[in-house]
């Protein structure tokens, strides 16, 4: 079986299209694919927590994060440039995630046979 790697742009709050990334990974998750997340550029936002979503009338992403392990999505990376450049510190995000730099992430991705960019 193939392995496949996700890659989340997005904000919650810009769009369907970081609910849409989750459930993509869900539904791999479910199927017992050899899955992985990475949260890069705005989709670091993803993992921040307390965030007020209603305001914006956007869903909370908050419980589809929380259900990854659940569904075997446990390989869950954030990109460390990413954190840096928006003012976020990793012992502050609401999901654990392995923290990466630029050399790591491109050995991430190359270990993955599909990538899909979100």
């Amino acid at each position: 079986m193939k392995s496949m790697l996700i890659i989340t742009r997005q904000a919650p709050w810009t769009g369907p299209g970081a609910r849409e990334t989750l459930d993509i990974a869900l539904a791999g998750g479910a199927f017992d694919l050899p899955l992985g997340m990475l949260f890069l550029d705005d989709g670091v936002f993803q993992l921040v927590a307390s965030q007020k979503p209603g305001s914006l009338q956007q869903k909370d992403l908050t419980a589809n994060l929380q259900a990854l392990p659940l569904f075997g999505v446990e390989s869950l990376y954030v990109s460390a440039q990413s954190l840096q450049e928006r003012g976020l510190d990793a012992a502050t995000l609401n999901l654990a995630v392995e923290v990466l730099d630029d050399s790591a992430l491109t050995a991430l991705i190359d270990r993955y046979d599909q990538v899909i960019t979100l």
